[in-house]
C-alpha cells in the first residue's frame, strides 16, 4: 500500500548492506496482529520499522519507545491491515515474556495507495531509518557490521517476473 511498504524497504536495505550477530533476527513480518507474538516472546529487545500517522511532513522520522507505545489504549482495528503491535506488547507484558526494550522507528506516510512503490520522501528516509536501527542495535550491544560488498538487488516484490 504505497508508503506503508516503508518497513520492508528498510529491512531489505539492512539485509543488503549489513550482517548481524546471531542473536539479532531481521525479519519482515508484514502487518501482524497478535500473530506477532511468536516473533517477540522471550526477546530482550524489539526494534520495529513502519510507516506512521503523525503530524509532520511525509518522510520525517519519528521514534517511539515502549512507554510511548503503551501509554494509550490500543486503537480499534478496523481492517486486517491495521497493525496489532500495542495489543501484542500488552499481551506479552501480561504473560511476563515481553521485551524490556522496544523502539518503533516510523516514517510519516505520504500516500497509501495500492502498489509497492514508495513516494520520494519515504524513499529518501530509508537510509536514515536504517541508521537509526543500527544505532539502536549498537546501543544494545549487538551492532551490525557493514558488508564488504553490499548487495544491490531490488526487493523480491519489485523484481519483474
Amino acid at each position: 500500500m504505497g508508503d506503508d511498504a516503508f518497513g520492508p524497504w528498510v529491512i531489505h536495505h539492512l539485509e543488503e548492506g549489513w550482517t548481524f550477530p546471531p542473536e539479532v533476527d531481521v525479519v519482515d513480518v508484514g502487518t501482524p496482529g497478535l500473530d506477532l507474538t511468536p516473533y517477540i516472546a522471550g526477546a530482550e529487545a524489539l526494534v520495529i520499522v513502519d510507516s506512521v500517522k503523525a503530524a509532520g511532513a511525509p518522510g520525517e522520522l519519528r521514534t517511539y519507545g515502549k512507554a510511548d507505545l503503551l501509554k494509550n489504549p490500543p486503537p480499534q482495528r478496523v481492517s486486517p491491515h491495521d497493525p496489532g503491535v500495542v495489543e501484542c506488547l500488552l499481551a506479552q507484558e501480561f504473560a511476563g515474556t515481553g521485551p524490556s526494550e522496544v523502539l518503533l522507528v516510523g516514517a510519516i506516510a505520504g500516500s497509501t495507495v495500492k502498489g509497492t512503490a514508495l513516494t520520494p520522501p519515504l524513499r529518501d528516509a530509508v537510509d536514515a531509518a536504517a541508521e537509526t536501527v543500527l544505532a539502536e542495535l549498537a546501543r544494545l550491544g549487538v551492532p551490525g557490521r557493514r558488508r564488504e560488498a553490499p548487495g544491490r538487488s531490488l526487493p523480491w516484490w519489485e523484481r519483474s517476473a
